[in-house]
């Protein structure tokens, strides 16, 4: 909060992935500005320890982003809970990162299903519900403005779903809808212990990383939290179809 103001007061913000790292502390930073959040989440259980954390008031939801039918019925929940939509941040995603001759359709297509596919057909399905004005963010990823060895499909992905900020707020535009991208640069978050790599291992890629950020460290959830509480309030209502990049200067050094 800033000057006492209590910057989303009254809003209902929806947050995908919202179950830890950016996800569950711009989860935190909402509710502490006034929003209503929903959360939703793969895991039964990282659902009720995120709502544990958060309040008893958050609504969390069980839901798998790339699933088309889970879409709509998230939107069938949230229309029968919820008087409108202020904020969507489709915030839940695949980091799969492999070489390109390891990739195969399954695993391709999966990927393409939960960070693009599912979120598009989410915005279309949360349409009757989205306020006027609403602000929808999509967590892009500066893999997709570098050539990072191995990103080849993530980045892909994230390019395709920044792509959807600018035409979406094309179309919307009239409805008082926008959409913008929020690209977070390499974050200390708990994706990294998510491609089944030994402690070793994962410390030297944790390294390797910290070393593509000029300004010499990891981002924290908190730095893109932060970023998310602006695209959603009032103060960035002139903020139409663009990119905000939080990365270290790594896309621009």
């Amino acid at each position: 909060m800033r000057s006492g103001i209590i910057r989303l007061q009254g809003k209902h913000a929806l947050i995908t992935g919202g179950t830890s790292g950016i996800g569950l502390e711009t989860a935190r930073q909402f509710r502490a500005e006034g929003a209503v959040v929903a959360i939703t989440g793969r895991s039964a259980a990282g659902l009720e320890a995120a709502r544990r954390d958060l309040g008893d008031d958050v609504l969390a939801i069980r839901s798998e982003a790339g699933d088309i039918a889970a879409q709509e019925a998230l939107a069938a929940r949230l229309l029968a809970s919820w008087p409108r939509l202020d904020v969507l941040y489709v915030n839940a995603g695949d980091v799969t990162h492999r070489p390109l001759a390891d990739w195969d359709e399954a695993t391709f297509d999966t990927l393409m299903a939960t960070n693009l596919k599912g979120p598009f057909f989410l915005i279309r399905a949360l349409l009757p519900l989205l306020a006027d004005p609403a602000s929808v963010i999509l967590c892009g990823s500066v893999s997709a403005q570098i050539g990072l060895p191995q990103s080849s499909a993530y980045a892909a992905s994230k390019a395709g779903l920044l792509s959807l900020a600018r035409t979406l707020s094309g179309e919307f535009k009239d409805r008082g809808i926008r959409v913008n991208g929020l690209s977070p640069g390499p974050t200390e978050t708990p994706a990294l212990g998510k491609l089944g790599l030994g402690d070793e291992a994962e410390t030297a890629l944790r390294e390797e990383i910290r070393q593509l950020v000029p300004i010499g460290r990891l981002g924290r959830p908190i730095e893109l939290a932060k970023a998310a509480v602006f695209l959603a309030s009032d103060e960035s209502s002139f903020v139409v179809g663009t990119e905000l990049l939080v990365d270290g200067g790594v896309a621009n050094l």
